[in-house]
């Protein structure tokens, strides 16, 4: 590979050695690793949207947050000083610390949207076909290695189901992915479908300033009321400690903490739905019907368990200006929405906050040597690599842990790769099937019994697949990860190098 950036045969194509697609946390995350490993290589961030952050970029409905602690949600080489529960505002804030401390900026290219990438055996590179969204001209890149970190969200599109009667409502239906700046609440009747992290969000954030806001959910959602900050923070900062200790302790608690809640999910999910209900009905008003709307069918962490800060979304209830209605849509009307059950609730805005679509690997069309890749016909190779795809790399995080702690060990496995590349002269990698593998059943990415969330079984027939044997599996629990993908050498046979 080239270790310095250069023009290409002609002078309209800009090779690196590395290109990264997203400035998300796992975009962020890679160029940090690949500037400290290999400072003297030439890399770029292409991000399609006007900003870094992924996520946080596009969230900018009222009240946005993680519900991810962000001890380990933030990156283990970078001190969280704030909450353990953050705003959106405040995760950009820290991206754009570890931005400006790192020196990525001039890596950073915005408004970058790739439209194709393909792969060539012959030249040994990929070469992406790249929009320029701000004065709509077309650029060519050229790599060595493509590492695409552009998440699982469809940025341009968030998931709304088609209800009978939606033309007919006179007031304003917003999905929180495309919330209107200049959409006024206050004193309105609010009715916001959905039951996840997003409407648990929102319903605190509005409720002071409407008349009344109103959760209507089909099935209930699992929700924990952890503190904003953990009980160690204070203590900790009063000792006065290096920050990077004070990071390290806490992210060690959390992770211990997930561990056991993740542990409980498999071995007593009863023991850990019953804790669940008893914190809601310690936080919600006597008599109010916490089995009907808050106890899931489901296993706990089934689904995600959302985090409601100091039970937020709870005292929004408790004192009135929020409800829950468990039922289903029968249709809109013009001032509001008839539900099956007979009755109705009259709104002046409905927020739908169903859920959004997936779009893995930013929806870019890929092709080999001239033949277009049909990702649902592959398998992953340990959740980093695509089997016959050649020098592409990929990061996705944990839907149970937080996603930067894969993202931090998918980083440091993929710079061992390059080394190892480096090292043996080779300048191609390819995940592939021996003899034994290539009969070997096409599962699913994701087990319903394992994570049954609606947009992960909405995408399966979109998504590659994984096999029934390692390293054709990609793992989704933090504690088994840290042991394997930590350990794994970059000579593993399943890599054909070249």
């Amino acid at each position: 590979m080239e270790t310095h950036q250069k023009a290409n045969a002609s002078s309209d194509v800009k090779h690196l050695d590395y290109l990264i697609i997203g400035a998300g946390i796992s975009g962020i995350g890679a160029a940090y690793h690949l500037r400290k490993r290999f400072p003297e290589s030439s890399f770029a961030v292409l991000e399609a949207m006007d900003g870094h952050g992924g996520t946080w970029w596009t969230h900018r409905y009222p009240g946005a947050r993680s519900d991810s602690d962000l001890y380990t949600y933030g990156y283990s080489f970078k001190p969280w000083r704030g909450r353990s529960i953050a705003t959106a505002d405040e995760i950009r804030a820290y991206l754009e610390e570890v931005i400006e401390e790192n020196g990525l900026t001039p890596h950073l290219h915005y408004g970058h949207k790739v439209t194709s990438a393909s792969w060539s055996s012959q030249d040994r590179r990929w070469t992406l076909k790249v929009l320029r969204t701000d004065t709509g001209e077309t650029l060519t890149f050229t790599t060595g290695f493509l590492w695409m970190c552009s998440g699982y969200y469809d940025h341009a599109k968030g998931h709304t189901p088609e209800w009978p009667g939606m033309q007919d409502f006179k007031g304003r239906i917003v999905h929180p992915q495309h919330w209107p700046q200049d959409l006024d609440c206050a004193g309105k009747r609010v009715v916001i479908v959905g039951s996840g992290a997003t409407a648990a969000t929102l319903i605190p954030a509005l409720a002071d300033s409407v008349a009344h806001v109103t959760m209507l959910q089909r099935t209930p959602t699992f929700f924990s009321a952890d503190p904003w900050a953990h009980p160690l923070e204070a203590p900790l900062r009063a000792l006065d400690l290096p920050e990077e200790w004070t990071h390290e302790i806490m992210r060690r608690a959390q992770i211990a903490k997930m561990g056991e809640i993740v542990r409980m999910s498999f071995e007593q999910p009863e023991g850990l739905r019953a804790f669940l209900m008893e914190q809601a009905r310690a936080h919600l008003p006597e008599g109010f019907d916490v089995n009907k709307h808050f106890n899931p069918s489901y296993r706990p962490w089934q689904q995600r368990i959302a985090v409601i800060p100091d039970g937020d979304l709870f005292g929004a209830i408790r004192s009135g200006k929020a409800s829950v209605v468990t039922d289903t849509i029968e249709r809109f009307d013009a001032t509001g929405i008839q539900l099956t059950s007979g009755e109705r609730l009259d709104a002046d805005i409905i927020v739908t906050a169903t859920g959004f679509n997936m779009k893995f690997f930013g929806g870019v069309p890929f092709s080999v040597d001239g033949e277009a890749v049909d990702f649902t016909q592959r398998v992953t190779y340990r959740g980093v690599m695509i089997q016959g795809v050649p020098n592409m790399a990929y990061t996705l995080g944990y839907f149970r842990w937080s996603w930067t702690l894969r993202a931090d060990l998918v980083s440091d496995l993929v710079c061992r790769l390059i080394e190892h590349m480096r090292q043996e002269g080779r300048s191609v990698v390819e995940p592939t099937l021996s003899a034994a593998d290539v009969d070997m059943p096409r599962l699913p990415w994701m087990s319903s019994e394992n994570f049954n969330a609606g947009y992960v079984m909405r995408a399966q027939h979109h998504l590659f697949r994984q096999g029934d044997r390692h390293p054709w599996k990609h793992h989704m629990e933090y504690a088994e990860e840290l042991s394997i993908l930590p350990a794994l050498q970059p000579n593993d046979e399943a890599l054909a190098y070249r």
